[in-house]
């Protein structure tokens, strides 16, 4: 049986960052899906619900939340470009509560100047947390852009204890604050 025609499963579960949907197969996790946006995920009608698939899954995400688990140790068999996999794996060498801007990740791939490339393929990432796209921020040390939304990204980094906490809207405010502009401005 080849992967693609795999039977594929799903569950779903709370976190504190909110309901994840989980999916892949007896094999491998394939997705997480942060379901407390605007647009959560429905399972394809093929897939089957069922939680025993993922129960190592759900074993460290509980283990990471409760702050005992720093690197996911997991079967993923994400579906991707050459590039977007070797972004994907250059995430997880990224270590537990430290950051890097896109550039600095692109330059670690030998990919200088293609920070943005890197942040596309960064925003592709099926598997989210687990795979740590969360701990990727901007040259200037602010939160940018996330799938679960910044709220979901500053909780990450702050339950890893990430130095930097910044989002673009308080570095915009800290900027105009310096050039004598009123807040909210």
């Amino acid at each position: 049986m080849t992967p693609a025609s795999s039977p594929r499963y799903w569950c779903e579960t709370d976190t504190p960052v909110g309901r994840l949907l989980l999916a892949g197969d007896a094999q491998a996790l394939r997705r997480v899906y942060f379901q407390s946006g605007a647009h959560p995920m429905r399972p394809a009608p093929e897939w089957r619900e069922d939680v025993t698939p993922f129960v190592r899954v759900l074993a460290q995400l509980d283990e990471y939340f409760s702050g005992t688990r720093r690197v996911f140790r997991l079967r993923l068999a994400p579906a991707g470009t050459a590039f977007q996999l070797a972004v994907w794996e250059a995430l997880r060498a990224i270590p537990y509560g430290q950051t890097v801007s896109y550039a600095e990740l692109a330059r670690g791939l030998g990919k200088a100047g293609s920070a943005r490339a890197v942040g596309l393929a960064n925003g592709a990432n099926p598997l989210p947390i687990i795979v740590p796209c969360h701990r990727v921020i901007g040259a200037d040390g602010s939160l940018t852009g996330f799938g679960g939304g910044l709220h979901t990204k500053r909780a990450l980094l702050s339950l890893e204890g990430a130095a930097c906490v910044a989002d673009l809207f308080s570095a915009h405010e800290s900027a105009q604050a310096a050039n004598g502009a009123p807040r909210g401005a």
